[in-house]
């Protein structure tokens, strides 16, 4: 029998310690001292002169509920972060060089009993009177009005664009209003245990032992403590995923910010645009194998609108994901922990429900069952979330460069033909409970790159033409009188929440 007195890997969890600031650092900081800053002692250790990756600008809707979780006021917030709304996603040359549809994070229509509203919008297709889905979602119209306001009762759906060196600093203030400390300096080497493995304290260039009897590992892509001391292998996604590069630059802003990130889709990746208040966020996400860097770099700096602020970065990556992200008393959270690029915003998502997890799970004695479920949980968000962004590549019918005619070749994951074969033949979602992609998400991405189903489900035909017409005509009226009563977006904005001043 073990004595569990002198085994560390059965020692309370009083000292939780942070590896790297930076977004996901910070926001590990930010959740756990405002949860459980009472009884836990919390350290972020990061170095000014260590860069982060600066991305990660454009967010998803579930960004709301993590502020909520922790009382982050909405104004305060999108004030220090030069903070714009953002509707959706305009994908433009995806399906097509010329094309373009938006991905929006709205409801289309609504359903009738058991039966998804596209069936129903079907039938008016096919009978002749239902005009285009994007006239069915309020939050797409008005995202190509460029038109916002909140609504009573919850009856918008959006999220931000933001600077995400901002969002730092904003949560670096709140995490030590509640408790988290921060120390200056690089990490020299990262101490284990000889009996358990379990990590026991951060030995820091200045000679300085952080101890710890929980570990965050937001180092990164160099995944310090769990890639380089623990050894967690990664798994690579590369062959469904072939960009391994980007640029990233800041631009002055020449036009008023629309309300909606745009992806626009090149010869060998695509660039994001990202308008925030006081600047743009702009960036080309590119496969080496298929563009070399100066003939990235042309492209990207022939492309950008306003003075460049800074000039462009380069950032590798590899698309994948850690074989597990919590291993022994250490978690891996954003970069360290997998990376599927930023097409679908959804960087900061996955950071976050890293965080969530891990609090629901959070351990007062390290115990293997708890490990177990959040890496199971984990895992099952990635590869939804993978699939999800493969399908854009997939459903293009770009033949036009080496890199569009190989992915033409790309065998996709299985779940994923799946889910695309059985919209194709009956207009059902496959939707797994939980998942962040709604039904609504892949009808929109499917339907904007060209899958149209060839059957609707027979309840769509139990209503009589007329009252069919009715029921789409009044959602559509219904959704254009809404998005025609919003003021523009930045007229909203400069009301809601003025810009500090600099």
């Amino acid at each position: 029998m073990s004595n569990h007195t002198n085994d560390i890997s059965h020692r309370p969890v009083k000292r939780v310690v942070i590896a790297g600031g930076g977004t996901a650092g910070w926001m590990a900081a930010a959740a756990v001292s405002r949860v459980l800053g009472k009884v836990l002692d919390i350290t972020l250790v990061e170095s000014e002169e260590i860069g982060t990756v600066g991305v990660g600008e454009a967010t998803i809707p579930t960004l709301m509920s993590f502020h909520r979780m922790i009382d982050i006021d909405e104004r305060e917030y999108m004030a220090a972060t030069q903070g714009t709304v953002k509707l959706g996603i305009s994908f433009e040359n995806w399906l097509d060089t010329e094309h373009r549809y938006i991905h929006s994070f709205g409801f289309s229509g609504k359903d009738r009993g058991a039966t998804g509203f596209q069936h129903f919008w079907l039938r008016g297709r096919k009978e002749g009177f239902a005009s285009g889905y994007e006239d069915y979602c309020l939050e797409l119209k008005a995202a190509l009005a460029d038109r916002f306001a909140h609504l009573p009762h919850g009856g918008i759906n959006y999220a931000y664009h933001m600077d995400a060196s901002l969002y730092a600093k904003f949560l670096r203030r709140f995490s030590e209003r509640h408790g988290a400390k921060r120390v200056e300096g690089k990490i020299a080497d990262v101490v284990t245990d000889a009996a358990s493995g379990f990590i026991t304290a951060l030995k820091m260039e200045n000679g300085d032992a952080i101890e710890g009897d929980f570990f965050i590992d937001c180092t990164g892509f160099r995944a310090l403590l769990i890639g380089k001391t623990l050894g967690v292998g990664f798994t690579d996604w590369s062959h469904w995923l072939f960009n391994d590069s980007a640029l990233a630059t800041q631009t002055t802003a020449v036009r008023d910010a629309v309300p909606y990130t745009r992806a626009i889709a090149g010869k060998a990746g695509w660039q994001w645009r990202i308008p925030l208040q006081h600047r743009v966020g702009n960036g080309i996400v590119y496969s080496s194998r298929h563009v070399s860097d100066d003939e990235a770099r042309e492209e990207f700096l022939g492309s950008l609108e306003g003075d460049v602020i800074k000039q462009p970065w380069p950032i590798r990556f590899k698309p994948g994901q850690r074989q597990q992200c919590w291993e022994k008393n250490c978690v891996a959270l954003g970069l360290a922990g997998s990376f599927i690029e930023p097409l679908e915003s959804t960087t900061i998502h996955l950071i976050q429900r890293g965080i969530v997890h891990l609090l629901q799970n959070f351990p007062q004695v390290v115990a293997q069952p708890a490990i177990d479920e959040y890496n199971a949980r984990l895992d099952e968000e990635l590869q939804h979330v993978r699939d999800f962004v493969v399908m854009h590549y997939h459903l293009s019918n770009r033949r036009d460069s080496p890199y569009w005619r190989e992915i033409a070749e790309m065998e996709i994951p299985s779940t994923l033909r799946h889910r695309i074969e059985l919209f194709r033949e009956t207009g059902t979602v496959f939707h797994v409970p939980g998942e962040l992609f709604g039904e609504n998400s892949w009808i929109q991405v499917m339907m904007g790159q060209g899958v149209v189903p060839k059957r609707y489900h027979p309840t769509a035909d139990a209503i009589s033409p007329a009252e069919l017409q009715r029921f789409l005509d009044d959602i559509r009226h219904h959704v254009q009188g809404n998005a025609q009563r919003m003021p523009a977006h930045m007229d909203y904005l400069r009301s809601y929440c003025p810009a500090p001043k600099p």
